[in-house]
């Protein structure tokens, strides 16, 4: 598939060369910090250390005094909590967090991950009623809510309390909830609004200790839960986000919890011994690992059995029964990755055998049979073949479901929205969203969903884009280059890994196929020809004879680590090749 290269434009340059000569790096480094809203050197300090100092006060958040009262009350009554949770990774990462830091103050405490076959996502009938047979008082729903007005009045009806902690978008009404923490609330005041459902956990936490004046030290054992929470949500990975993620992701490399290290083991990442300079692990775990090895795991155990089991992993302190859960949660993502591969395989031939479905500018594709634990995944697959928003959708009892993803710059939220009159319930973000219809309806969603897309959607958004934050040439690349540029992990949205583009550079008669797909070459340039890096193009291995032959071609790349018999050196992965004659 094309893609677009699109070069941010340098702007700022006295600041950029201010920075430069203050933080002695070279200029595009600075420019990378301009360009992450970083112009000066205390900002810089910050940026390159971050710190817990810096979180904002937790009480900014509105009815975050009232959900504190709360719970202090029923620690005080003795009444039981019910923590409940989303069963995806925000959602049990955030029940695992909330109910880890509660137990140390009130025994009378349980948790609850509703059914996603039986119940569905958010606040369920049956788990309110499920507490009140328990006798429970208080539940505090985390990373869902917010829209659950029918069931919040339910439960108030039956004398069970709600407080609310929820990061997703709030309907034009809120839930009667005695506490509706949400900073996306139009009238929360709090600085940062990109917190995840388990981040929004911890500032919970955050804020009984600090009303409680406890000491912070038994609060940063959870930020490893929150770390991977960030990584998986997909929020971004900027302010308090990156606060977070950075010194959660030191917890999860230096002090692992036993479900992340279990995980990890099942992942092949397997503990050397004590903390050294880098990990306890074989290699450092960075927040890729939380998306691809970690996340898809903890997500396994709700898609395909239950999320209690992520939570109770989570939870458990002993390894050896930790390894037990782990393996069971492993197999559910390997049954998992054989489900979502099929169901792909088929959209994509739906698709492929209709001319109209080929010409549209969304993909709405919906089979009865497929797993519903798997259809999120799969419309994420969707969109790398055709790149355009996608709704994919299946039956759960009588009651069509789907997932919602969407391409660059596109709010698929709005989009749905747009369409509501026919749908019985959705929620989501810009680009990911949840929504279910009465079967009726399928026709009408699917011609309204098109017809909005239509209207809004620009043709530039259905071009796959690489986001290139500055050229470079290959001299710069040094060590101290890469030590500076290492500094600017965690990566995530809105802090990106940095992408280069190289001009002009020629492979040393060295490319070649492996794996059947991947490119891997030795680039040079001419400006600098005793200078040379290996280069990796995945899934690429069509560029081989251009650049085989000799000519120069244009690269854009991340600059990485790469480790081989003890020996690391740089490398550079290539995102795109283009070439052209000399």
């Amino acid at each position: 598939m094309e893609k677009r290269w699109v070069v941010n434009e340098l702007k700022n340059e006295d600041i950029i060369k201010k920075l430069s000569e203050s933080l002695t790096i070279d200029p595009i480094l600075a420019s990378l910090l301009v360009q992450r809203g970083v112009t000066s050197f205390p900002e810089a300090k910050d940026f390159f250390r971050p710190s817990l100092d810096n979180l904002h006060d937790p009480f900014l958040i509105k009815d975050m005094d009232k959900a504190v009262a709360r719970i202090e009350q029923a620690i005080e009554k003795g009444e039981k909590i019910m923590v409940y949770g989303d069963y995806d990774v925000d959602g049990t990462t955030a029940v695992a967090l909330t109910y880890a830091f509660l137990k140390d103050f009130h025994k009378e405490i349980e948790f609850y991950i509703p059914d996603r076959y039986k119940e569905g996502y958010g606040i369920s009938l049956a788990g309110i009623d499920q507490a009140v047979e328990n006798d429970v008082k208080l539940i505090i729903a985390l990373d869902c809510g917010i829209k659950a007005l029918r069931q919040i009045s339910y439960a108030k009806e039956r004398g069970v309390d709600f407080i609310i902690c929820d990061h997703h978008r709030p309907g034009e009404e809120l839930p009667e909830a005695v506490a509706v923490v949400d900073p996306k609330r139009d009238d929360c005041p709090y600085p940062y609004k990109e917190l995840s459902g388990c981040g929004l956990g911890f500032k919970l936490a955050q804020a009984y200790y600090q009303k409680n004046r406890l000491p912070s030290d038994e609060l940063e054992k959870l930020l490893d839960l929150v770390a991977v929470s960030i990584a998986a949500d997909i929020v971004p990975i900027t302010g308090e986000n990156r606060i977070l993620a950075y010194v959660g992701l030191q917890r999860l490399n230096f002090d692992p919890r036993p479900g992340f290290e279990s995980i990890l083991f099942y992942s092949n990442i397997i503990r050397k011994g004590h903390a050294c300079d880098r990990s306890v692990f074989t290699r450092e775990i960075t927040i890729s690992d939380a998306v691809f090895l970690i996340g898809p795991r903890i997500n396994a155990a709700g898609r395909i059995e239950s999320g209690q089991a992520a939570v109770e992993l989570l939870l458990c302190e002993r390894m050896g029964e930790t390894h037990i859960l782990s393996e069971n949660i492993n197999n559910n993502n390997t049954e998992r990755r054989s489900l979502d591969t099929e169901i792909t395989k088929q959209a994509l031939e739906m698709i492929d055998s209709n001319p109209e479905l080929q010409r549209s500018k969304s993909t709405v594709l919906f089979s009865p049979d497929w797993h519903k634990g798997v259809i999120g995944i799969v419309a994420s697959r969707l969109t790398e073949s055709y790149y355009r928003p996608t709704v994919i959708l299946t039956e759960s009892n009588g009651v069509i479901t789907g997932s919602a993803r969407s391409v660059k710059d596109f709010d698929v939220y709005d989009a749905i929205d747009a369409c509501s009159e026919h749908l019985e319930h959705f929620g989501g973000h810009k680009y990911a969203a949840g929504l279910s219809m009465k079967p009726e309806n399928l026709d009408k969603f699917r011609q309204a969903f098109e017809n909005t897309v239509e209207k809004t959607i620009t043709e530039r958004m259905l071009v796959p884009e690489i986001e290139i934050d500055g050229e470079l040439k290959l001299s710069q690349i040094t060590p101290k280059f890469f030590r500076v540029l290492k500094q600017f992990a965690p990566h995530g949205p809105g802090n990106m890994n940095p992408v280069f583009i190289t001009r002009g550079v020629i492979d040393k008669n060295s490319a070649r196929i492996v794996g059947q797909k991947h490119l891997k070459m030795i680039v040079s340039h001419p400006d600098s020809p005793g200078i040379s890096f290996n280069a990796i193009a995945f899934q690429q291995a069509g560029h081989f004879d251009a650049v085989n032959w000799g000519k120069y071609f244009d690269i854009v790349y991340q600059i990485e680590e790469n480790e081989w018999n003890g020996t690391r050196t740089l490398q550079l992965n290539v995102k795109d090749i283009k070439t052209y004659l000399e």
